[in-house]
């Protein structure tokens, strides 16, 4: 594992947004959702591709609060542009758990 500064940690914005639009994303190579996030007033709404379709239904998405890098370059994704990386954890049979809050926070907190 490579060691980073404290300096290279404080410039990536991980903040909290809410999950407003999840749609399935039929032209990936990977199953993935196209997820739209309200990440507040000072970041507004986001877009990206998510590889979450093994333990989430669009439906459940709605509505539930996700940690999004949103200081990335956006990224052309086969015919869509992923402005944000929703973060989340490999489980052991490649599946991946959203990293979430466990109690609701403003739209566009900061990861303290």
């Amino acid at each position: 594992m490579e060691e980073i500064q404290w300096n290279d940690f404080e410039k990536v914005e991980l903040r909290i947004g809410t999950i407003i639009g999840a749609d399935a994303f039929p032209e990936a190579r990977i199953p993935a959702y196209k997820l739209t996030v309200n990440f507040g007033e000072e970041i507004g709404i986001k877009r990206t591709s998510a590889r979450i379709t093994d333990l989430y239904d669009v439906e459940d998405l709605i509505g539930k609060q996700v940690v999004g890098v949103v200081n990335f370059p956006p990224k052309q994704i086969g015919p869509f542009i992923s402005e944000f990386l929703c973060t989340g954890f490999y489980r052991e049979d490649g599946s991946v758990v959203l990293a979430v809050p466990d109690k609701d926070v403003p739209n566009g907190s900061k990861l303290a």
